[in-house]
């Protein structure tokens, strides 16, 4: 008989940048888990924003909602640092913050030859493509994000000032088939995400029939 195996392996969350010309120049897999993810869920009705304004359709979606996740990642070097990581002793953190940060950069190649191009008297220049950014939290919830800010607060430092130690705090939007179209990579992602949140979401209805698990709500009417 085998040994109980013990605990399952965590499965890491992750930031990735899909860039065909250097793939591995955005690529985030989270040091440790962050215990708190906020989404904000708003629907896509199209509403006219004036509460005076009539009313059209009420009843009809423009699109799939608009969601936004933030989170804070905290990220060290002490286990590194202690096993003697040359890496880590030479560059700090500053290899895993570039990363994040490049998600908000265009490429210095784009930038010089549209400087190049500008001299030459060339009106039209290469436009400043971003990396296909993916969110990866688990296997069930995979989507196309775009990077809306970070907050990067520095916390400890090693004698030669490499950040050692750092808090980030994360937001971002998530591109649906509407924002990059349906039959790119992007646009196919979120549609299976969405299906499979109408498969879970059938399973929670089945799931509450039966007397599975329920959500708890009260109102109060006057």
């Amino acid at each position: 008989m085998s040994a109980f195996p013990g605990s399952p392996r965590l499965m890491k969350g992750a930031i990735i940048g899909v860039d065909k010309f250097n793939p591995l120049a955005s690529v985030v897999v989270f040091q440790y888990n962050p215990d708190t993810l906020t989404r904000r869920v708003q629907a896509n009705t199209g509403q006219p924003e004036s509460p005076t304004a009539p009313r059209v359709e009420p009843m009809r979606f423009n699109g799939p909602p608009r969601e936004t996740i933030s989170l804070t990642m905290e990220i060290d070097l002490a286990d590194q640092l202690e096993r003697g990581d040359a890496m880590a002793s030479l560059l700090g953190l500053y290899p895993t913050l570039s990363s994040l940060e490049m998600l908000l950069y265009p490429k210095a190649a784009d930038m010089i030859l549209n400087y190049a191009l500008s001299q030459a008297g060339v009106l039209s220049v290469v436009p400043h493509d971003a990396p296909l950014t993916l969110f990866v939290w688990g296997l069930k919830r995979v989507v196309p994000v775009r990077i809306t800010s970070l907050s990067i607060t520095e916390q400890a430092f090693d004698p030669d000032l490499n950040p050692i130690q750092a808090k980030v705090e994360l937001s971002m939007s998530v591109l649906t088939y509407q924002d990059l179209g349906l039959v790119s990579a992007g646009g196919a992602l979120f549609m299976a995400h969405q299906v499979a949140k109408e498969v879970m979401a059938t399973i929670g209805g089945v799931g509450a029939i039966t007397g599975g698990v329920s959500v708890g709500a009260s109102f109060s009417i006057g």
